[in-house]
């Protein structure tokens, strides 16, 4: 297939900038697998989509206030790194700009010096390799000092860093939010659970290549970028046991699906407990092996996460979910709307 087969057109005010408040108050399609029919309604009533039995398996990952604003150190000039992941000991690699600044050997000072960074090397792609030094803890600085990296298509600021992170966010490690599971409360959770719907986690660091657009027009050239997951033994069993039962297993965002199908290709048949790095290419054609149904939100044309969606419910259902929603006037992206598939 190509790139371009996974156009739609957008209206720029269809782009959500805020997000929705509270946070089960978005609106949900809910999107037949197989049929692909449509129908409407809020995220709250997804406890009416689900059965007792079914399992929800979320990305617990924490997203990183990995944005700083500094300046070079002597000369006061502004430079703004983006934190990639960490490579070692206070050290990351990192996106910075402008990147005529960031030589090897260039100091920076973030907060007022509460942090300061050197550049060690440049990659082949352009990325640095730097060293940051501070009083204390690294992560108790990076609070102080940093911002959300929000993804480019978001303008307007956000008041709360809270809003850009799930409630049941824990391991801290990602630079963009897995954002389908922003829209539960912890109140929904606990209701679900009480309706007999099992909750389970993993843990996938979203990297920013999530947000690198598709380059090659031929889909099959397209390199995706590696991002480290972790699926613990607990979630493996809940996840067998649910299965035995007959019940389905829904991830919730692309980030747990690729989790789920990424361990399944390192341990075929029953899931155990794995740990590793994934670039995991999801595309029509693809057999899923551990995912019955997926939550996510509606994702940028010709990205790797439509094309993912198109491989889970075929290529002319979402296609046609897309269109409805556009029509529909549903928010997209981070902060938008969400869908339901089953």
């Amino acid at each position: 297939m190509q790139k371009s087969d996974f156009y739609y057109d957008l209206p720029e005010e269809l782009i959500a900038q805020h997000p929705a408040e509270p946070r089960n108050s978005s609106r949900l399609m809910a999107v037949g697998r197989t049929s692909g029919e449509v129908s409407h309604h809020h995220f709250y009533d997804l406890e009416n989509l689900l059965k007792p039995g079914d399992l929800l398996v979320m990305n617990d990952s924490r997203v990183l206030p990995a944005r700083l604003y500094g300046e070079k150190e002597n000369t006061g000039s502004f430079v703004e790194f983006l934190l990639l992941h960490q490579t070692g000991e206070k050290q990351w690699e990192i996106i910075c700009r402008p990147g005529k600044k960031c030589k090897p050997g260039a100091r920076f000072v973030f907060g007022n010096g509460r942090l300061k960074a050197e550049v060690l090397e440049i990659k082949e792609d352009g990325n640095r390799i730097v060293r940051f030094a501070c009083d204390g803890n690294f992560y108790t600085a990076l609070e102080e000092v940093g911002q959300m990296p929000l993804p480019p298509y978001i303008t307007e600021k956000l008041e709360d860093k809270e809003r850009y992170q799930t409630v049941y966010s824990r391991e801290l490690g990602s630079a963009a939010a897995p954002t389908a599971g922003l829209h539960f409360t912890r109140e929904m959770l606990a209701d679900l659970q009480k309706q007999g719907v099992n909750l389970a986690y993993v843990t996938l660091h979203v990297g920013l290549g999530t947000f690198r657009p598709v380059k090659e027009n031929d889909i099959l050239k397209h390199h995706m970028h590696s991002e480290h997951f972790m699926l613990p033994q607990e979630t493996a069993d809940l996840i067998n046991q649910t299965k035995k039962n007959g019940g389905r297993v829904i991830a919730v965002g692309t980030t747990s699906c690729r989790t789920l199908e990424s361990a399944a290709q390192r341990c075929p048949g029953t899931l155990t407990a794995c740990e590793g790095d994934t670039d995991i290419f999801i595309y029509p054609g693809y057999a899923f092996q551990v995912i019955d149904g997926l939550i996510t939100n509606f994702h940028l044309p010709e990205s790797t996460l439509i094309m993912l969606v198109s491989a889970f419910m075929g290529y002319e259902h979402t296609m046609n979910a897309y269109r409805i929603a556009v029509a529909e006037k549903y928010r997209f992206f981070s902060f938008g709307d969400a869908m339901f598939i089953a």
